[in-house]
């Protein structure tokens, strides 16, 4: 068996070598795939992948120009050949230790789809802004589609690889995360959490997301609702 990881990237020099030799060293029980998709940097992200390739063994896909996460986790999917398929951010706030927890329901067929929970470890918070937009995409998810999770927004998720594969997604930006919960949701498969660790980043060191892309999710949840 194998887990196919899916690495999403766009201007992250100052962290991308770090995250991929993380990654690489993680022992798991299964076969690991790294895939790369560098989303249109225009730093030394892409000459940093470069000299990599050379030292560690990884899928490398390229974007000409930036188009979004969702963009390019779904170049990523293209790619990806595992039973298994797992999102991981660039940057260095979600630790590759916790790959273990997050796969376990998945190998031992007790779930289709994992989310990392951040609420259900004890991590900081960062900003009090995302924070609160956050527990309120969450509410918003419970509210819209009867779940009962804690983390709707949460970078960490993992896929039976068929279950991914098989959601007709549409959104090429950070909307990838709303709108792949909520057609999870209306497909009536459960969403299975488990508790992550949790290092926020802050806007000067390289967090991308803004407010208007918390209004995006928001209305992307209301649009695949109805």
């Amino acid at each position: 068996m194998k887990l196919s990881i899916i690495i999403p990237v766009f201007n992250e020099e100052n962290t991308i070598e770090e995250l991929i030799r993380r990654v690489f060293a993680v022992s798991l029980p299964i076969e690991k795939e790294i895939i790369v998709v560098d989303d249109g940097s225009f730093d030394n992200t892409n000459k940093i992948l470069k000299k990599l390739k050379k030292e560690i063994n990884f899928i490398s896909q390229e974007h000409p120009k930036n188009r979004g996460k969702g963009a390019a986790i779904k170049t990523g999917l293209k790619q990806a050949t595992g039973e298994f398929i797992l999102i991981q951010d660039a940057d260095l706030e979600y630790d590759p230790k916790d790959y273990s927890n997050l796969i376990r329901p998945l190998l031992e067929g007790k779930a289709e789809v994992v989310y990392g929970s951040r609420m259900l470890g004890k991590n900081k918070k960062g900003y009090l802004t995302f924070y609160l937009g956050g527990r309120f995409l969450t509410f918003l998810t419970n509210l819209l589609y009867g779940l009962n999770i804690t983390d709707e927004s949460t970078g960490y998720k993992a896929f039976k690889s068929e279950v991914l594969k098989n959601v007709d997604l549409k959104c090429e930006g950070f909307e990838f995360c709303p709108e792949i919960t909520a057609k999870i949701a209306k497909k009536g498969i459960k969403i299975y959490e488990v508790p992550i660790s949790y290092n926020a980043r802050y806007l000067k060191e390289g967090k991308k997301i803004k407010v208007k892309d918390g209004l995006k999710a928001v209305w992307t949840l209301i649009k695949y609702k109805f």
